[in-house]
């Protein structure tokens, strides 16, 4: 996986209304992150992923909820590391419950990273560092 330093295109997948709109409004005016449209199940992932043509297009990070409708954010983590052209996408699972259980079993997926979901400004961009630095970790390794 390439990871430059330009940047970074990040499509969020969140049901929770207030969740969504808390992680807009703490990351929106962020110059290092561009804020795709965001979906709301893993389904809308998928297709939104599947539509994309060009890779120039793909999101850098795909930000998942665990706990979505239809697909969880571990099924659809899955679902993007099984599919050739998605699998370079670096994918974080967020949740407001992170167990050993789940950590484990999305890395061994293919996460870069597992988080739990921040409470405030100051947390979503601490997140966001740290996803960020994830990625630039994977990038060299």
């Amino acid at each position: 996986m390439a990871f430059d330093l330009s940047r970074k295109k990040i499509l969020l997948a969140e049901d929770d209304g207030d969740d969504r709109e808390f992680f807009i409004d703490f990351l929106g005016n962020r110059t290092d992150i561009e804020l795709l449209p965001g979906v709301t199940t893993g389904v809308e992932v998928l297709d939104y992923l599947h539509r994309i043509t060009s890779p120039d297009e793909l999101p850098d990070i795909v930000i998942l909820d665990q706990n979505m409708p239809k697909l969880t954010g571990k099924e659809t983590l899955k679902a993007i590391k099984d599919t050739d052209r998605l699998a370079q996408i670096a994918v974080v699972i967020y949740s407001t419950y992170v167990g050993r259980e789940l950590i484990d079993e999305c890395l061994k997926l293919g996460a870069i990273s597992v988080k739990s979901k921040p409470v405030s400004k100051d947390g979503y961009n601490e997140m966001m560092n740290e996803i960020l630095a994830a990625c630039k970790r994977v990038s060299v390794s």
